[in-house]
Parts: structure tokens; sequence; C-alpha cells
């Protein structure tokens, strides 16, 4: 298990960024697994609102996860026929599309208010997706006393992650829902699933490995651990939990045909991330040679005014619904029972 960090279980839930809320963090923090909550989608102030709530609701140590994405250079051409690619889909809702479109989320790496809240906050942990801050800035997270996480998608990321200094790795198979955490999400990807690349990196990486994408059940948190990671995280496991902020047609989805059919898809926000299959994964296709996909996140304007276009006539298929290949397995209960249940299913499985 992960040393320091006084777990009961090996189970982390995962960050997911709008989803995780501070009361969930908190419910599975205080069942005896790792909580987590997601600040990539607001700025200093909000994460403290949320640093402050899930310490009034727990006393173990939980996650902080941050986005650490390359700022994106605005392309104002690239932008508008992007724009204009979508303009039908807005009509369709009697809207138009924004007149241009804004880098809604500050990254992490040119964020200095962030690092100051987390240097002065010192969450037990904090975790970086889409690759990583200078080496000043994890120096001085570690000097904080913080344990630090990283997402690879593949060894190569993972050994940048070792030399980094960094204390664990986020194994993230392309099972995973959400996005991935590439480094450079514009370089060749392979698509490894969880269990090749966990043994790949516990065979050539001397970090603890946690084992993400696609468990949904105490049976695959065993068979991670038996592989050799520490812990497994799971993400679209707790978007049922009445803990989450899921809206409801979010959690429809995940009981609907939609859930057999994950796509791995960035055309909702400019990076390559898994949802359930719906009206704005179904565009891909029409897209192809069409328009090309503005970078993250200003790709995500646009498609949060979409969502919000449709959804305000009664269209809930374009909204962000990121989930696992294993969102059929979704089970709704509370976070705590949750963890209950998966303890009680690695015993079953062995452990």
């Amino acid at each position: 298990m992960l040393a320091g960090l006084n777990l009961d279980v090996p189970i982390i839930q995962a960050p997911m960024a709008g989803v995780s809320t501070p009361v969930l963090a908190a419910s599975v923090c205080n069942a005896g697994a790792l909580g987590s909550i997601g600040v990539g989608a607001t700025d200093a102030d909000g994460a403290r609102a949320m640093i402050d709530e899930l310490k009034g609701l727990t006393d173990r140590p939980f996650n902080v996860n941050v986005f650490t994405h390359n700022t994106p250079t605005p392309d104002q051409e690239r932008e508008a026929a992007w724009l204009d690619f979508l303009a039908p889909r807005f009509r369709e809702f009697g809207a138009t599309p924004p007149a241009s479109l804004r880098t809604i989320y500050q990254s992490f790496n040119s964020d200095k208010d962030m690092l100051r809240l987390l240097l002065e906050m010192r969450p037990a942990v904090v975790s970086f997706h889409f690759g990583l801050p200078d080496q000043d800035v994890i120096a001085a997270l570690k000097q904080a006393g913080i344990m630090l996480f990283a997402t690879a998608t593949s060894l190569a990321e993972a050994q940048l992650i070792e030399r980094a200094g960094i204390d664990a790795i986020v194994a993230q198979g392309i099972e995973a829902g959400g996005h991935r955490g590439m480094f450079d999400p514009a370089a060749p990807d392979d698509g490894l699933g969880t269990f090749a690349l966990v043994r790949l990196l516990v065979r050539h990486c001397k970090l603890p490995v946690i084992a993400a994408g696609g468990i949904m059940d105490g049976a695959g948190i065993a068979a991670a651990l038996k592989l050799g990671a520490v812990a497994a995280q799971l993400g679209t496991a707790f978007v049922s939990c009445p803990e989450s902020a899921a809206d409801d047609a979010y959690r429809a989805a995940l009981t609907g045909e939609g859930a057999h059919h994950t796509r791995l898809t960035s055309l909702i926000s400019g990076r390559p991330a898994r949802a359930l299959a719906n009206r704005f994964t179904a565009l891909a296709d029409s897209a192809q040679g069409q328009a090309a996909v503005p970078d993250y996140p200003i790709a995500y304007d646009a498609g949060k005014a979409l969502h919000a276009a449709a959804k305000a006539k009664g269209e809930f298929g374009f909204g962000a619904q990121w989930a696992g290949q294993g969102a059929p397995l979704s089970r709704a209960m509370t976070a705590a029972e949750l963890v209950k249940t998966l303890v009680k299913e690695m015993k079953q499985a062995g452990l």
C-alpha cells in the first residue's frame, strides 16, 4: 500500500473534475479509502472552498488533482471553422454559437495562485494529469510534505515521472473514462490496456503503481493488485453515487445503451477523452475532414455552450458524460456502501 497515507483499503476514488465533490471524497476517505477532488476546472478561490469543505468533513488524507496541460495558443481561424461546423447543431436548438472561444481552464503550470494555495493547505496528496509541472514546483510541493502522483499512459511517460521525483504512478489504461492523461495529445497513442500497462510499469519502474481504467468491482481491484499494483483508482464506479455531482441525465445514461459503447473522442474538449456514446460522440464521423478541433480547453468552451443550448430544450445528448469501458457495471449506492462492497468482493476474489 502507499506508505504514509494509512489507508485501510487500497482503493482510490478518481478526482473527476466537475463530478467529484467534497462530500463524495470525504465519504470515501471516511470509509478507509483515498478520496479525491479535481480542481482543474476552477481557480484558486474555488479550490480553497472545496478543500475547506472537505477538511470539515474528514480528518483523513485526501488527494487534490490539477491539470498540467500546455497552455494553448489561440487560433482564430481554426476556432471559427469549428464553430461553423457546430452551427447547425446550435440552430437545431434555436441558438447561435459563441462569437469566439476562450481558454476556460488555466493550466496549473502557469497558475501561481493555485500553487500557493496547495502549499498553504497542504493536502496529503497532489496528483498531476496531462503531464508534469516544472521541477521547482515539484520540489516545493515535496518540501511541504505533500505526496505526489502523476498519470502515465505509457512506459515512456512513467519513466519521465520517475525521473522527476514523483512518489507514485497512476497507470491509466485505454479503458479509462474521462480524459487520457497523455503528456502530448498529438503524439501517437499505443492505447495500452490497464493490465498490460501495469505489468510494464511494475517490471520497469521502481515507483508504486496505481492501476486505473475499467476497474469497477472488487474482482477487478484484486486482479490489479495481483499484477503488482499497490492500489486501484476507480472513477466511473463512483459517478452513480448520490454524493457525486452527476446530473440525472448522466446517471440515466450510465444505465442506458450508450454505456455499452463508450467512445474515445477529442470533439467535446479538445483532448482525447472516453465518454458514453451520445449525440456529441456521434459527431466524430461527420467531423472527420470537415474541421479541426481547437486545442484543449478552448474546444471545451464550444462543447459546454452546445450542451447548454441543447439542455435548455430538453436534449441531454451533448453532455460530457465521461465513463470508462466498465460503465455497464455501474451500481447506484452511497460511496461508503460502495467501498464496503468493493472490499467484500476483493475478499471473495482471494485478497
